[in-house]
This record gives structure tokens, C-alpha cells and sequence, in this order.
């Protein structure tokens, strides 16, 4: 791989890096309002679904470092 086609994936990184910061930051955000509900509604549909889209956030944390991954594997 040549160096211009590495500097391309070293952006494409960062740029998932900043990706990944934001999802986490919105899902630090609504595990925050989860963690501030009353025990009832945590347990109701609200919370269920605020739980779900948690859930959901950490799977898409996951999958952009599997792409990091993945590019590091290519940039070889």
C-alpha cells in the first residue's frame, strides 16, 4: 500500500474516532436519563426502550472499532 492510500485510511480512523466519541456521548447521555427515572418506569416500556437503545449504542461502538480494526489490517 502506498503512502497516499495510507493517509487516506489514517483519515477515514480519525474520522471513526470521532464517530465512536459521539455515539458514546450520546449514549452516556440516555444511560444518565435511564439512571435518573424512577425505578418504576425503568422497569416499564419507557425504560425498556431507553435500555434497548442503550444496548444498541454499544453495539455500534463496537462495530466502528471492528472497522479501526479492520482498516489497521488493510493500511499492512
Amino acid at each position: 500500500m502506498n503512502k497516499t492510500r495510507r493517509s487516506v485510511i489514517d483519515e477515514i480512523k480519525y474520522n471513526l474516532d470521532e464517530i465512536r466519541d459521539q455515539i458514546e456521548q450520546v449514549r452516556d447521555e440516555e444511560q444518565d436519563a435511564f439512571d435518573n427515572l424512577p425505578e418504576p418506569f425503568q422497569t416499564a416500556a419507557p425504560g425498556e426502550k431507553m435500555e434497548t437503545a442503550i444496548n444498541a449504542f454499544d453495539d455500534a461502538v463496537s462495530a466502528v472499532d471492528q472497522v479501526a480494526e479492520y482498516l489497521d489490517k488493510a493500511a499492512i
